[in-house]
C-alpha cells in the first residue's frame, strides 16, 4: 500500500470517528424543528431532534437511508453518506396537509390522502399560535366545529348537525364519553388541557366501526404530549413556561411543563392554572343580551340588585387546574410502554343561562351552580411497532381507568330550599388494536374493546334557614351500570398511489341496568328497574381516488349507532321551566346511515380548494317528548307543576350539508385561508317536519396570514348567519330568555361577525410573545343555542419561554 493510500485510509478512519450532528430546519422560516423522528429502513435505529432541532447520526451506518418524519412537515429521506459534509437538513412544511400522517381513522398512522373521510387536523404549532383559552375554543378554530356555551365554563361541540352524546371524544386513544353523557349540551371537553395537547384530529362524519357507540356525527381525538427520550447515556432536560392575560374576563393563566429524558426512560410533567373573572360582552348588538340585574344573597336574604355594568355577565367567573404526568419506557426500538395520569378540576361555577330566566317580573333562581367538574384518568399503553407474527405487524393495547365527578346546586329566588345532586362515574376500558400488512397492496386493521361504567348518584335538599338536610330525588338511578363489548375489522386495499379502498365492520353489544327503588320513593314509577341488552352491526366503505395531480375524490358510506345509556333510560331533571324528564324503560338504539362526497383541487400549491357534501339519515332517533307518569301528564317537581317528558325513539332525522375550504398562496409567506359550512335538515315526527336542535346556522372564518422568520400576523374574521324563529327547534323556541327578539317579539339568533388580529414574535428559539386583539369592533353577539354572550373587545397577551 503506497503512501497516498495509507493517508486516504487513515483519513477515512478519522472521519468516521468524528461525531456527526445535524440541525433540522424549517425550509420556509429557517427555524429549528424539535421532535423530528429520524430512523433507518427497518426502524432498528432511531433518533429524535432535541429542542434546538439538533440530532446525532452516529448510530446510523454510512450506506443507510435515513427517514425524517414530523406531523407538520413533508416526509423526507436521504442516504447518510450524502450528509457527511452537511450541517443541516431542511424540511418542507405541509402546505395543505394532504401528505400529513393521521392516527384517528384506524388508530395507526396512515397518510391523510388514503383516508376516504374528511379529517381536520390541528398541529402543536397551530395550537401554540391560536392560543385557545380552552380545548373547546381549540376545536372552534378548525372552522368545522361549532361551539355552544351555556356558561363561561363550557363548550359543547356541534359537527354536521349532531352534538353531545352523538359525538365521541377520545384522549390518547381512550374514549371519554361515559354513561351519563346527555342529549343536552355536554361540557366535558374543557377538562382537557390545551397546553398539554400535541395535536388534535377531528373526523367529520361517522366513526362507529373503529370507535363504537356515540360516534355518529364525528370523533374528536386529542393526543397529548409524549415524553422524549435522550437515546444517550446523558440526561436531556427541557421545559416550557407560559403566562397569559386576557382583558374581557380578566383571565390569568400560568402553565409549566418539563421533560426529563434518559436513554430508555422519559418523564413529562405538566401543570396549568387558569383564573377567569366575569365575562364582558360587546357594546354593539341586541339589548336582549344585556344583564341589567342579578341576585345577591346577604345574611340569608335574597335581593335583586341593579348591575352597574349590564355588559358584564354576572356571575360567570371560575378557576381551573389541570395536571398531567406521563412516563415512557422504551426497552427496544420497536416496543414502548406509556403511562399517563391526568387530573382536572374546576371550582364551582354558575350555569349562566339558568340565572337569566325570569318568573313573572322577578328572576327565577337565586342560585344555579355546577359543583366542581372533576376528571381523572390513568392510562397504560403498550405499543409494538415491529413484529414477525403471522397475525400482526403492529399492535397497541390500552387499559384505562377514569373517574368523573359532577354536581348541580340550585335554589329558587327567596326560597329556603337548596336542591343538589351529585354524580360519580367510574369507567374502566380495555382495548387492543392490530395492524397486519397482508401484501404490498393490502393492510388489515382489527381489534377488540371492553368498556364498563358504574354510576353513583345522590340527591339532597337543604333548608338554609335551619340547616336541615333530607334525602331527595337523585338525577340518575344510583348504582346503575353500563357496559360495551365489541370487535371490529378494517380492510385497506391500495393497488396504486392514486387509488385506495377502505372498508370495515364492527359488532357491538351493550348491556345496561338501572334500579329505581331509591327514586321510586319520590317518583312512584310503574316499574322498579330497566335493562338494556342490545347489539349493533355497523359498516363502512370508502374510496380515495387521485386521477390526476390536480384533483382528489373521496367517497364514503357508513352506518353508525348510539346505544341508550343511563342518561337516556334513567335521568330525572327539569329540562325547562314547567317540564320534568323522567325515566323510560322502553327505548332502543338509534342508527345513522351517512354518505359523503369530497373533492380537493390543488393548483400547484398556489390555490387549494377542499369541498365536501354529506347526507345522514338518523333512524329511531332518541328525542325528548311529552309523556305520562302513572297516567298523569303533570307532576309536582320541586314545588312546581311540571309537564312529564321522557326520552323516546320518537323521530327520524334527515341531515345534509356542504362545507368548503380554500387556501390561496398570495405571495411568499402570505396566504389566505377560508372555511364555510352550511348545515340543513329536519326531524320527522308524525309526518311533521321540525327543525333540528343541533343544526348550527351557516358559519365560517377567513384568515390572511403573513409569516417571516420571526414575525407572524394573522388578520381574520369569524361570522355566522342568522337563524329565524321558524328555523329554531321547538325546544329552542321556548327559551326566549337566551335569544334576541325579532320584530314580532319571537326569539331568534341574529347574524354576527368579529374582526380579529393575532400576532406572534419570536425573539429567539426560546422566547416568543403572542398578542391578540379579538372582536376589534366590540360586537355584542351570542352563538346559536348559547346561554352566554361572546367576549367583547378582548386583548390577549401571552409569553412563552422554552428551555
Amino acid at each position: 500500500m503506497n503512501l497516498k493510500l495509507h493517508f486516504a485510509f487513515f483519513f477515512l478512519i478519522s472521519l468516521s470517528s468524528i461525531s456527526q450532528n445535524i440541525t433540522v430546519l424549517n425550509s420556509q422560516t429557517n427555524e429549528s424543528i424539535s421532535g423530528v423522528a429520524i430512523y433507518n429502513a427497518d426502524k432498528s435505529q432511531s433518533e429524535i431532534s432535541d429542542l434546538n432541532g439538533v440530532v446525532s447520526l452516529d448510530k446510523f451506518k454510512g450506506n443507510e437511508i435515513l427517514f425524517f418524519k414530523h406531523l407538520s412537515f413533508q416526509y423526507f429521506s436521504i442516504e447518510k453518506l450524502k450528509l457527511k459534509s452537511v450541517l443541516s437538513v431542511s424540511l418542507e412544511p405541509l402546505t395543505e396537509g394532504l401528505d400529513e400522517v393521521v392516527i384517528s381513522a384506524s388508530k395507526f398512522e396512515q397518510g391523510k390522502r388514503d383516508i376516504p373521510q374528511k379529517i381536520a387536523s390541528i398541529s402543536a404549532e397551530a395550537i401554540t399560535f391560536d392560543n385557545p383559552q380552552t380545548s373547546a375554543d381549540l376545536l372552534e378554530n378548525t372552522g368545522n366545529v361549532y361551539i355552544q356555551k351555556s356558561q363561561l365554563g363550557g363548550g359543547s361541540p356541534m359537527i354536521r348537525g349532531l352534538s353531545t352524546n352523538r359525538l365521541l371524544i377520545t384522549v390518547d386513544g381512550v374514549r371519554m364519553n361515559n354513561a351519563i353523557f346527555r342529549a343536552g349540551n355536554v361540557q366535558n371537553v374543557i377538562s382537557i388541557d390545551p397546553f398539554a395537547i400535541e395535536h388534535t384530529e377531528v373526523i367529520l362524519g361517522a366513526g362507529s366501526v373503529v370507535y363504537g357507540s356515540d360516534a355518529i356525527g364525528g370523533v374528536m381525538s386529542f393526543y397529548t404530549k409524549k415524553p422524549k427520550l435522550s437515546y444517550t447515556d446523558e440526561m436531556d432536560f427541557s421545559a416550557n413556561a407560559v403566562a397569559r392575560y386576557a382583558t374581557a374576563n380578566d383571565e390569568k393563566t400560568g402553565h409549566l411543563d418539563f421533560n426529563i429524558g434518559l436513554k430508555k426512560w422519559a418523564f413529562l410533567s405538566s401543570v396549568s392554572y387558569t383564573d377567569f373573572d366575569d365575562l364582558r360582552m360587546g357594546s354593539h348588538g341586541p339589548d336582549d343580551y344585556l344583564r341589567p340585574e342579578y341576585v345577591v344573597t346577604q345574611n340569608g336574604v335574597d335581593n335583586i340588585v341593579a348591575n352597574p355594568n349590564p355588559k358584564v355577565q354576572v356571575p360567570t367567573g371560575y378557576d381551573q387546574i389541570n395536571l398531567m404526568q406521563k412516563v415512557r419506557f422504551e426497552p427496544g426500538n420497536d416496543l414502548n410502554f406509556d403511562l399517563g395520569l391526568y387530573y382536572s378540576t374546576t371550582s364551582d361555577y354558575s350555569r349562566y343561562d339558568r340565572l337569566i330566566r325570569y318568573k313573572g317580573d322577578e328572576l327565577r333562581s337565586a342560585e344555579w351552580n355546577y359543583g366542581p367538574q372533576r376528571w381523572f384518568m390513568s392510562n397504560l399503553q403498550v405499543t409494538k411497532l415491529s413484529s414477525h407474527s403471522m397475525f400482526f405487524d403492529k399492535f397497541q393495547a390500552n387499559v384505562a381507568y377514569q373517574n368523573f365527578q359532577e354536581s348541580r346546586i340550585d335554589r329558587d329566588y327567596q326560597s329556603p330550599l337548596r336542591n343538589s345532586t351529585n354524580e360519580d362515574v367510574d369507567a374502566i376500558s380495555a382495548n387492543i388494536d392490530f395492524e397486519k400488512q397482508l401484501s404490498l397492496k393490502t393492510q388489515l386493521f382489527y381489534g377488540v374493546e371492553y368498556v364498563y361504567n358504574k354510576v353513583n348518584s345522590f340527591g339532597e335538599q337543604e333548608n338554609i334557614d335551619d340547616n336541615t338536610i333530607i334525602t331527595a330525588l337523585s338525577r340518575y338511578p344510583n348504582d346503575s351500570d353500563w357496559s360495551s363489548m365489541s370487535v371490529y375489522t378494517n380492510f385497506k386495499y391500495k393497488p396504486s398511489s392514486q387509488f385506495v379502498l377502505q372498508t370495515g365492520l364492527r359488532y357491538n353489544h351493550v348491556l345496561a341496568h338501572a334500579d329505581f327503588k331509591e327514586n321510586n320513593v319520590f317518583l312512584n314509577l310503574p316499574f322498579e328497574s330497566t335493562d338494556v341488552n342490545t347489539g349493533a352491526l355497523t359498516g363502512t366503505a370508502g374510496i380515495s381516488w387521485i386521477p390526476a395531480e390536480i384533483i382528489q375524490w373521496k367517497l364514503n358510506f357508513s352506518t353508525a349507532f348510539r346505544a341508550p345509556n343511563i342518561d337516556d333510560i334513567g335521568k330525572v331533571f327539569d329540562s325547562e321551566p314547567g317540564a320534568v324528564v323522567v325515566p323510560n324503560n322502553d327505548i332502543d338504539p338509534e342508527y345513522a346511515y351517512t354518505g359523503d362526497l369530497g373533492v380537493r383541487l390543488n393548483f400547484e400549491d398556489k390555490v387549494i380548494i377542499d369541498a365536501a357534501t354529506y347526507y345522514t339519515f338518523l333512524d329511531d332517533a332518541l328525542v325528548r317528548r311529552d309523556s305520562e307518569l302513572d297516567g298523569n301528564s303533570y307532576i309536582d317537581y320541586n314545588g312546581e307543576s311540571s309537564r312529564v317528558q321522557s326520552m323516546q325513539n320518537a323521530a327520524e332525522a334527515r341531515i345534509y350539508g356542504f362545507e368548503v375550504g380554500i387556501l390561496v398562496q398570495l405571495a411568499k409567506g402570505v396566504k389566505l385561508t377560508s372555511q364555510y359550512n352550511v348545515v340543513g335538515g329536519y326531524e320527522l315526527e308524525n309526518e311533521e317536519e321540525l327543525p333540528l336542535r343541533h343544526a348550527a346556522p351557516d358559519f365560517g372564518n377567513t384568515h390572511i396570514t403573513w409569516e417571516n422568520n420571526k414575525f407572524t400576523i394573522d388578520a381574520y374574521a369569524m361570522y355566522n348567519d342568522k337563524m329565524s324563529y321558524n328555523d329554531l327547534a321547538p325546544s329552542e323556541q321556548s327559551k326566549d330568555y337566551m335569544y334576541a327578539s325579532d320584530e314580532d317579539g319571537n326569539p331568534y339568533t341574529p347574524s354576527w361577525y368579529t374582526f380579529n388580529l393575532r400576532t406572534q414574535y419570536k425573539f429567539n428559539p426560546n422566547l416568543s410573545v403572542i398578542a391578540s386583539l379579538e372582536n376589534i369592533t366590540d360586537q355584542r353577539y351570542r352563538p346559536y343555542s348559547s346561554g352566554i354572550s361572546g367576549a367583547g373587545r378582548n386583548l390577549i397577551l401571552a409569553v412563552k419561554y422554552a428551555l
